[in-house]
């Protein structure tokens, strides 16, 4: 991506003062042409680095300003590196751009940054699971995002049926070990889920995308729109107050403790796509929760206790 080209030229600039376009490209591993277009671009940009041409020459930032330009105190560099470090123990390419950005920093900063980008590493898999591995797709989908091409999809719905669409990438998230592409499409913005892609080929067609486009922003109102779908029954609940955490670990943002009842238990508000979804979620909680309403999930529980007593005749009162 070039606006990370552009930030590691500065940094190597930072770091060496003076540097000739045959540098930055052996450091960047790019061509001497693209480097010369990127500090051209650097100064085109306001950025203050000039060019100096003959024996000796090179392309330098005004008045030496070489430790400012980044504007990263020796704090925010080890913050810096302990964001990015656990990264490079998955990554052959973060790995490679670490080693490349110490070398960019100032030479007092480089043993603590180095220090901190060692000090902590992630491992996503729970305990007894699998190692997870990030699915090959987001690479061709990735990399679509970042040249603006097109993609011809080949993708099942939730209710299996198959379809090819030719979308504009916009951005990819992963949320829970589930990975997302948002695209544009003729009908808006649409999120597809990259498990449920058959097939996907990068075009040479360039890409559309919104000038005023943020994924952040996008996926905030994604995630809204879903959780509101999520929320489309509540029911109150009353339960001792100790439980209202295990309740609030079960239904997360749809969990909203209402004030005391007059026996001393917590009054709870919850929520969820439908009334059996939260009685499945309540009914292992026995007589320890109370639904006052609506009558639809108190049905839904009754049900379920009707149909346990069936499966298991004369188990009541047993013994172990």
């Amino acid at each position: 991506m070039r606006a990370d080209r552009l930030v590691a030229t500065l940094l190597l600039m930072q770091s060496r003062g003076r540097v000739t376009a045959a540098e930055v490209a052996d450091e960047l591993e790019v061509s001497v042409a693209t480097a010369r277009r990127d500090l051209e671009a650097l100064s085109a940009a306001g950025i203050p680095v000039y060019p100096q041409s003959g024996r000796g020459g090179g392309w330098s930032l005004v008045g030496g300003a070489r430790t400012d330009l980044s504007g990263l105190s020796a704090t925010e560099a080890q913050a810096l590196f302990l964001l990015v470090g656990p990264a490079a123990a998955v990554s052959g390419e973060a790995k490679a751009a670490l080693r490349k950005l110490v070398r960019a920093l100032p030479q007092t900063f480089r043993a603590d940054a180095e220090a901190a980008a060692s000090a902590t590493m992630i491992d996503p898999t729970r305990w007894g699971e699998r190692d997870r591995r990030r699915p090959e797709m987001v690479d061709l989908l990735q990399a679509a995002v970042i040249r603006r091409r097109k993609v011809r999809l080949t993708y099942t719905n939730s209710a299996r049926q198959r379809s090819e669409r030719l979308v504009d990438p916009w951005g990819l998230v992963d949320k829970d070990d589930i990975w997302y592409l948002l695209a544009g499409t003729e009908r808006g913005r649409r999120t597809f889920r990259v498990d449920r892609i058959v097939h996907a080929e990068s075009t040479e067609q360039p890409a559309e995308r919104p000038d005023d486009f943020t994924l952040a922003a996008a996926w905030d109102e994604v995630v809204g729109e879903v959780e509101q779908r999520r929320s489309t029954t509540w029911a109150t609940v009353l339960i001792d107050a100790k439980f209202v955490p295990i309740l609030r670990d079960h239904f997360g943002r749809h969990c909203h403790p209402d004030g005391e009842d007059d026996d001393g238990r917590a009054r709870v508000r919850l929520a969820a796509p439908t009334p059996l979804d939260i009685a499945r979620n309540l009914a292992g909680w026995g007589s320890t929760v109370e639904v006052l309403e609506p009558r639809s999930v108190r049905a839904e529980l009754a049900r379920i206790g009707e149909e346990l007593a069936r499966q298991y005749p004369g188990e009541h009162g047993r013994g172990a």
